[in-house]
């Protein structure tokens, strides 16, 4: 699977992590940074091109990485046709996407560990979007506002 992957100061050293524990999974990884620690850099210099690559279908998902998780969810989320969630739980991680389409997964480099963190994106990448009338109903509205959105820009 072909996996993006983005983290700022606060999330860098998991990041590293994940991209060793991903590549040895047999996944392809893009870093979109940081490449080096850089204490006081900007996560949404890092996260905003994650997520349009994952909204480009560049990458199939992707990882978003800064202290606690909700930075980064911010800045994807302004990305249209990105789904991103904070996620601190195997249920959300699989349920965001089963139901959701969620394609982007959070994480806190300084509350969530690397086991955890490690088990939540194995559990976000091996869900699959169960495509139910509902479900699509429910993001076609999401989809509708974001293009309502877009023209009025």
């Amino acid at each position: 699977m072909h996996i993006g992957v983005a983290a700022d100061h606060g999330g860098f050293e998991l990041k590293l992590k994940l991209i060793d524990a991903l590549k040895a999974a047999g996944h392809e990884v893009v870093d979109f940074g940081a490449k080096e620690l850089v204490p006081g850099d900007d996560y949404p210099d890092v996260v905003i091109p994650l997520a349009r690559a994952v909204a480009n279908m560049e990458v199939f998902r992707g990882l978003a990485i800064c202290g606690s998780g909700v930075g980064a969810c911010v800045a994807a989320n302004k990305i249209p046709g990105v789904r991103a969630a904070l996620i601190t739980d195997a249920f959300s991680a699989h349920q965001g996407v089963e139901d959701d389409d969620m394609n982007i997964l959070c994480l806190g480099g300084r509350v969530t560990g690397f086991s955890l963190s490690w088990e939540l994106v194995q559990t976000f990448l091996n869900a699959q979007f169960k495509g139910n009338e509902r479900f699509v109903r429910r993001l076609a509205k999401i989809s509708d506002l974001e293009n309502k959105l877009k023209k009025n820009k």
